[in-house]
């Protein structure tokens, strides 16, 4: 029998081992430019997705770029969940019963989701709809634990925490209603938090559910990207039935 293969992209190129503050904070310094974090996070995309099976869709020569420079991850490379709207990439929930157009505009978390700063390289892959616990589909091979791939990366946010733990961008949306940030973030030793229902903006389906179980968020490889993540977000809309959160440090 033959070892579990590892697969990862970690290179000596311009996202090295940093993780998503890091990169932020080399972008405003200048050390780095937007351009060259964007690139090495394409090629390390092209050269781990198809492995694992884990973009729904690429938009590496068209990415989403922030529109100004303020955010407190601005320059970051990401990916979007393929459940979320955003202008000009389809939203196919994960199924292959239809294929979805390009959205016409932004979706509502889309837009605070945006305002953190961070680049969109295309959507990450997910089960048919969100419901499975593990990223598989009725045709085609399922989306591997990078760490093994004989083993599932856990779902309904595989695709993300596939390329995360990969090392293919640093952050990258998730969204939770019954395990599908924290699942795949255990499996691929990740950091996966259920924020608090109404911490952020609602999205489109989460507002048609008879009871809303769903939270937006990310899956990190550190503890301080996740905190920096929903400092950020916050600044553009925070419930005012919550707390504030503001940074969470030391």
């Amino acid at each position: 029998m033959t070892a579990p293969a590892r697969v990862h992209a970690f290179t000596d190129d311009a996202l090295g081992n940093h993780d998503a503050v890091e990169l932020a904070r080399l972008i405003r310094a200048g050390e780095l430019s937007v351009a060259e974090v964007e690139a090495a996070a394409v090629t390390r995309l092209r050269h781990v997705a198809p492995g694992l099976h884990a973009m729904a869709y690429e938009a590496y020569d068209a990415p989403r770029r922030a529109d100004a420079d303020t955010g407190l991850l601005h320059g970051v490379p990401t990916l979007l969940k393929d459940n979320t709207d955003l202008l000009g990439m389809p939203t196919n929930h994960g199924s292959e019963a239809f294929r979805a157009r390009p959205a016409t505009h932004d979706g509502r978390y889309a837009t605070q989701f945006l305002s953190a700063g961070m680049t969109v390289l295309g959507k990450s892959r997910m089960p048919e709809f969100g419901l499975n616990a593990t990223t598989e589909f009725r045709s085609g091979p399922p989306t591997p634990n990078p760490w093994n791939t004989r083993h599932s990366v856990g779902a309904s946010s595989g695709g993300a925490a596939a390329l995360v733990a990969a090392g293919a961008v640093p952050i990258a949306h998730a969204n939770d209603g019954g395990g599908s940030i924290r699942i795949p973030a255990a499996a691929a030793g990740l950091v996966g938090l259920k924020p608090s229902r109404g911490r952020h903006i609602d999205g489109e389906m989460a507002r048609t559910l008879p009871i809303n179980m769903i939270s937006e968020g990310v899956v990190t490889r550190t503890v301080r990207d996740t905190a920096t993540f929903h400092a950020a977000l916050e600044r553009h809309w925070r419930n005012p039935a919550l707390p504030p959160l503001g940074l969470v440090e030391g």
